[in-house]
């Protein structure tokens, strides 16, 4: 959680970054959620605790001032020192995001 904070007070709050989030699927991003990133993260909505103690539920990354797609995004892209260098697609990032998004009711 810590480093999402980070990333936002990098970002700044509230920058446009919401440009293509009409061209995701939030059911393809939930569905790869599920199957790739719930071995380490609460992915699905009203789950408060992940199986890696250390990863922050996706409902929380959500709820957290600022977070806007391009914010997502940036953190998606960079290295995590306690994450696993994964390399999403491009439409696998959009779709993801705006899941997790979703998990705010904004999307």
């Amino acid at each position: 959680m810590k480093s999402v904070v980070i990333l936002v007070a990098m970002l700044g709050f509230g920058l446009p970054g919401d440009a293509h989030a009409q061209d995701a699927d939030i059911a393809a991003g939930k569905a790869y959620a599920e199957e790739v990133c719930a071995r380490c993260h609460a992915v699905l909505a009203g789950e408060d605790m992940s199986p890696d103690f250390s990863a922050t539920p996706f409902e929380q990354v959500a709820k957290t001032p600022g977070m806007t797609e391009m914010a997502l995004s940036v953190f998606l892209q960079t290295p995590h020192i306690d994450m696993p260098n994964l390399i999403l697609e491009q439409d696998d990032a959009r779709n993801v995001i705006a899941y997790i998004r979703s998990l705010d009711g904004r999307e």
